[in-house]
Order: C-alpha cells, then structure tokens, then sequence
C-alpha cells in the first residue's frame, strides 16, 4: 500500500529508514533519488511490478549513480522475484490443492471463503495471484475447513502437532516445579549435540566457483544457553563470529563441483536449561530506562514503528491499566488471539508489525515484532529472540520469540506464538510469559544485524537468521538453490560437564 510521506516528519523519517532495512542505503534516500526510490517500492508493495520495472531500468542510467543507489534499485528488482515466487498459485491451483483435503470443496465455497479474506494474495500487474501457502492455512485461519478437512494433522494455535504442544506443556509443568522447588529461576539443564546442514543444488553454481556460507551459531547467555562448544564443521576450515555478534554465524567456504551439490556443516555442543519466573504483579514497577535499555522502548523503523493504527490498537487492549505487568498480559493476551499461519518471506514485507496487526494472522516473528512494537509502545522494554526448536522425539522447526524488561525481575523469555496454555493453573497457564523451555537454541538476538564477515550480495532473509544464507561471486543464492537441515542428539547427563 503506497504510503505518502510529508518531508521533515516523523513518518518520513521512519519511511526513509524503512528504505534503508530494504537494501537502500542512506546515501540512496537522499535527494531527487530519494523520491525515485521511494516510488519504485510504493509500486512494487502495490503489485505494479511493470511499471516499477521501468522505474528501475530509467533510475539504473541515471549518470554519476552511486554504487549505493544502484544497490538499492536493484534489490527492489530482487524483492519482486521473490514476490513472484511466494505469490504463484491461481485460484484454480488454490481449489486444486484444497480439495485433496476437502473433496467435496464447492466453487461456491471458495469464493465464500475468498471472500473473507482467507486466502493471501497480490494483485500483480492486474493479476491475482495466492500465496503458495494460503491452501494450508486455510485450516489454521478457518474452523469450518478444519472441520471438513481429511487427514488433517491434529495442530495446536501455535501452529505446532498437538503431540508436540502436550510435550510441551508436561515438560513446563516439571520446569515450574523445579523452579519453585529450588528456588532457581533457570533449571532442568540438558546437553545438545546440534548439527546444521546446507547443501547446495548440483550445478547451482559454475564448477571451479568459491561458494560462501554462512550457518546460524548460537552465543552463549548466561541461564539459558552456556558452555557452547565447537566439533567440526565440513569443509573444515571455518570463521566462527564473535560473541558480541548478534546474529551470530559460523562462515565457511568452498568449491563448486560440476554435477555434483556441494556440502556445509557445523557440528557444536551446547547445554540448554529451561526457565520460570514467578512474577507478582504488585512487586513491578516501572524501569528506569537507562542508555542500555533506551533502545528497546524506541521505534526502529521499518517493522517497529509507533504508527496510528498501533496506538489505537494498544488503547483498545490496554485500557486504563497502569500496572506494567498486567499491561504485559493484555498485549500477550491480544497477540495470542492473532492466527498462527504459515508466512511469505520477511524480505519481501515493509513493516511486520503492521503486517501483523491487519493481516488478520501472522506467524512467530511476525507475532513476536507485532508485541515487541506494543510493548515499547507501553513503556516496557522488549527485543528480538530467535533460533530453532525441538523436541525429544523427531520434531523440529524454526522458531521466534522475545524477552521484556520489567524491574525489578529483569530480563525475562516471552513467547506470545505457544502463548496461554490451556491450564487453570496461573502459573502454567502465563508460562510463556516469563518462562521458557530448553528445547531450543537461540542464534540471534537481534533482528536485521550484520553478519561477521558480511555478506556481499542480499540476504535471503534480512531480519531473521535460522536457516543459513549462501551465496557465490556473482550474487546470492535464493530458497530455490539449497536447502537446509538441523539435526541433533540430547546427550547423556554425565555429557554436562567438560
């Protein structure tokens, strides 16, 4: 949706920032570029991809153009590749693809549900095209296709198996009991044996071309994931970035072989323990924002931006409540009503948090930015989370989250995408809030951040890092070209200790 900006205000500001966290940079914001970029993504957010194309190709011979706006045209030309590749389906394909799970799906049926907005789409270039995911989230938007579905996984509101959401909620009663035994907000320590795998397509890349590649790494934080220890990775030469990095990665390189995919992999140990907070309410007060919590009560456009449609979201679910807690709860409560369904790529998306809130669904990171965006706008420091997820058994996933800041507790886990367990018990109940399993490992704990070493070429994902990023001399290597693998063991309890 075009967005029209009044120059010197505040949402211009947040708009040329926005334009920055898309691939453009600063020097690429300013002056008569400036209005041309801008306009090349309000036509591409439109789905005016014809006409952006001619907006890139016309701003792209422009003499004297920087290597900074040149960069930016281009990524907008990137962004609508993979617009294409996310929005693919017709609404043929769409009832095609639904009636494997509900044969007896009438057209007038999915019209209805069209209708209702339930399955995503763009309207390019006077085209309507769905999203590839929209058939299977028809059943996590929809009680009425659930019902009717056939062999329908059983799924929980956070999108997970339900076999796996009751794991879940057994293992976080043993966590609060232990907690509340000890008196020990982290408990339940388990060692990990974790190995991430890349494997690039045969022929993807020239043979005799370098390859680089770079696979999530966790860094170590104190009570929740410590004592991290490298064994091997392939090719065995690696660059594992430093603790301070916030999206922390270990890089590795090697060479492209004709006919043949080409390999990556990183093996490390880590001991992971689950947590439980036991927060009063009246015990809360607010934070004194010093200079290290100043920046997580502030905007940081383009997915946390304190628009108007957030304000009035955030009056509707607050109400007149002063007590940062129970504020906490509110905007927990709220995000946890929002649909988990399966989510386009985040490159591909202007402001997630807004995105959230009036798409009527959203997956973890874009549930997880929505209540980040409403908690900073509350006064209660948030920030970003994220890595994987697993299970004793053989289920894993990616996986977002955050954590708020309230005093005099601290830091304390949030994740509003497993959200309210069904439980009369309080505590279990609001375990999400404050609490936290150890069937997971973080690699990030920020969002948007730049990778050691960086990245030459665009990022597949430049919010979140989970899945790895690959690339060769002339340029990034999409979804399309690789995949990715995790894999893990949980090590005897004697492997705790080195």
């Amino acid at each position: 949706m075009p967005i029209e900006a009044k120059r010197g205000s505040r949402l211009h500001i947040a708009i040329l920032t926005a334009l920055l966290a898309m691939g453009l940079p600063a020097a690429a914001c300013a002056g008569a570029n400036g209005g041309d970029l801008r306009a090349v993504v309000d036509l591409v957010t439109a789905g005016q991809f014809h006409a952006a194309a001619a907006r890139i190709d016309a701003g792209l011979q422009q003499p004297d153009l920087s290597a900074a706006t040149r960069r930016a045209f281009e990524f907008q030309r990137e962004r609508m590749a993979r617009m294409r590749y996310d929005f693919s389906l017709d609404a043929d394909q769409v009832e095609s693809k639904l009636r494997e799970k509900i044969p007896d799906l009438s057209d007038a049926d999915f019209a209805r549900w069209d209708a209702q907005g339930l399955f995503e789409f763009m309207v390019i270039d006077g085209e309507r095209k769905y999203f590839k995911r929209s058939p299977s989230n028809l059943f996590h938007l929809s009680a009425e296709a659930r019902a009717r579905g056939n062999g329908l996984a059983s799924t929980a509101d956070s999108g997970l198996p339900k076999d796996v959401n009751d794991h879940y909620l057994d293992f976080d009663q043993q966590t609060i009991r232990q907690a509340l035994a000890t008196g020990h907000s982290s408990v339940l320590p388990q060692r990990v044996r974790v190995t991430q795998k890349l494997t690039v397509d045969a022929d993807a890349v020239p043979a005799g071309k370098t390859i680089r590649a770079w696979i999530p790494y966790p860094r170590a934080i104190k009570g929740q994931q410590e004592s991290i220890r490298f064994v091997s990775s392939e090719p065995s030469k690696h660059r594992i970035a430093p603790e301070s990095a916030l999206q922390r990665t270990a890089y590795l390189e090697a060479t492209a072989k004709a006919g043949k995919p080409t390999v990556f992999s990183a093996t490390y140990e880590v001991t992971l323990q689950s947590q439980f907070h036991a927060i009063e309410a009246d015990k809360v007060v607010p934070a004194k924002i010093k200079p290290e919590l100043a920046p997580f009560v502030a905007e940081r456009a383009p997915h946390i931006v304190f628009s108007e449609p957030l304000r009035v979201f955030s009056r509707q679910v607050v109400g007149d409540e002063t007590n940062l807690y129970r504020i906490a709860q509110k905007i927990f409560a709220a995000v946890d009503e929002i649909p988990w369904a399966g989510a386009r790529e985040y490159s591909t998306i202007a402001n997630l948090s807004d995105y959230t809130l009036h798409a009527g669904h959203g997956d973890c990171g874009e549930q997880t930015l929505l209540l980040i965006a409403l908690m900073r706008l509350n006064g209660i420091p948030a920030r970003w989370q994220s890595g994987w997820t697993f299970t004793a058994g053989d289920y894993e996933n990616i996986h977002d989250w955050a954590e708020i800041y309230l005093a005099p507790y601290g830091w304390i886990p949030v994740d509003v995408t497993y959200g309210r367990l069904d439980s009369a018990d309080p505590a279990l109940k609001w375990f999400y809030l404050g609490g936290l399993d150890n069937f997971r490992i973080a690699f990030n704990d920020d969002f948007a951040q730049e990778f050691v070493p960086p990245k030459r070429f665009f990022r597949s994902d430049n919010v979140d890092s989970q899945r790895g990023e690959i690339e060769w001399d002339e340029g990034n290597l999409y979804y399309d070209k690789w995949n990715y693998a995790f894999s893990w063991k949980i090590l005897p309890s004697k492997g705790t200790s080195e």
